[in-house]
């Protein structure tokens, strides 16, 4: 028996010929042939792309599949229908995260397909707008980082039960079966807290943004309550400053407000001799705090941080967990790819994070308390 795609692929060719479609009409669309057949988009899609291939119709991005009188005429449009164009949304970028990864999937797509880039600003509606666009222009898949994961929009919902190629970077829909590529947070961030604790802090401070709806730092601080479980310590979260928001794309909140939280911080528990800033930027921001308080980085006061510049013109750099931001764009695109030629199979990636020492952290050595 025929492949289900073979079957759409000789029942349109034949209406086709028989010319229930003349030279210059516009042939159903994937959507169209799914419903039509009954089948998934992604085999309505291949059947299209035989036809393309074959000569018998072109694609006109944004306007639909017509039936070519001239195979020669659209050999352009056809050589470029062969490489998929996908639709990455990404919150934010800059060098400290999200620029490389971007970089990555720049040169994984070279010569396999087309990205257009967007940006969310972390706005889940401008999230939801964005990938209703890019979806009526006509983009064979999506690459997602998403701004929030326990919200997801409808258009998501949409492309999971028709099956349509997509993937999300950094993030994980709880209860949804969508294929993911992202940092193993929760081994990351226990394998800094162990780092910390192997070097004799013992109260270590934790800062980072708010983790309702995003599972990378909800995964961070699991990580870190694993490893004081795994030494029998008890995890004391008076310790943990959990409502950075000046980092966060269109946040209201100004850096110096999060500056001053983080010195009320300090000041409220002198005993803490580490910060474990799970984002980098919050990491520069706890740095300022403390040494406006007078302290010293890491002779009072020891910082490690996640990401960061690959590289810094200073001799100075923060002790930081770093993601492998060229794997997980590069990884991205072959799952996206991968669903392209049929392969549909649900997965979650999660890849290894690696610690680089800086100058931020030293060994607890029993000084004072600050302030005392």
């Amino acid at each position: 028996m025929k492949a289900l795609y073979e079957q759409v692929y000789q029942a349109l060719k034949q209406d086709i010929v028989s010319g229930k479609y003349k030279v210059g009409d516009r042939v159903p669309s994937e959507k169209e042939l799914s419903e039509g057949f009954r089948v998934s988009r992604i085999t309505s899609k291949k059947a299209l792309e035989k036809l393309v291939k074959d000569g018998t119709v072109y694609r006109q991005r944004g306007k639909g599949t017509f039936v070519s009188g001239n195979q020669k005429a659209h050999r352009t449009i056809q050589d470029r229908e062969r490489k998929p164009l996908f639709g990455l949304i990404v919150t934010e970028f800059d060098d400290t995260y999200g620029a490389k990864l971007i970089s990555s999937i720049e040169e994984a797509a070279d010569g396999k397909c087309f990205v257009i880039l967007k940006r969310s600003l972390g706005q889940p509606a401008k999230e939801e707008k964005m990938i209703k666009e890019l979806l009526e222009f006509g983009v064979d898949g999506l690459l997602i980082y998403p701004a929030e994961a326990d919200h997801y929009s409808s258009e998501i919902l949409k492309m999971v039960v028709n099956r349509f190629p997509f993937v999300l970077i950094d993030r994980v829909f709880k209860g949804v079966a969508a294929t993911s590529v992202s940092t193993d947070n929760t081994a990351a961030a226990k394998m800094g807290t162990e780092y910390l604790l192997g070097l004799g802090h013992e109260h270590i401070g934790i800062l980072s943004p708010r983790a309702i709806g995003i599972t990378t730092v909800e995964d961070r601080l699991d990580g870190i309550v694993q490893a004081y479980a795994e030494r029998n310590v008890i995890v004391n979260r008076q310790l943990w400053l959990t409502a950075i928001e000046s980092t966060q794309p269109s946040s209201g909140a100004t850096i110096d407000q999060d500056i001053d939280e983080i010195q009320r911080h300090l000041i409220r528990n002198p005993h803490i001799t580490a910060l474990f800033a799970l984002e980098y930027n919050i990491a520069l921001l706890a740095k300022r705090a403390a040494e406006q308080l007078g302290m010293r980085v890491p002779e009072d006061l020891s910082i490690l941080c996640f990401d960061g510049p690959e590289r810094s013109l200073q001799s100075w750099n923060f002790t930081r967990i770093l993601q492998d931001e060229k794997a997980l764009g590069e990884l991205a695109i072959r799952r996206l790819l991968e669903m392209m030629e049929g392969e549909f199979t649900y997965r979650q990636d999660c890849l290894p994070a690696t610690l680089v020492a800086g100058s931020s952290v030293v060994k607890n050595a029993g000084r004072p308390v600050h302030g005392a």
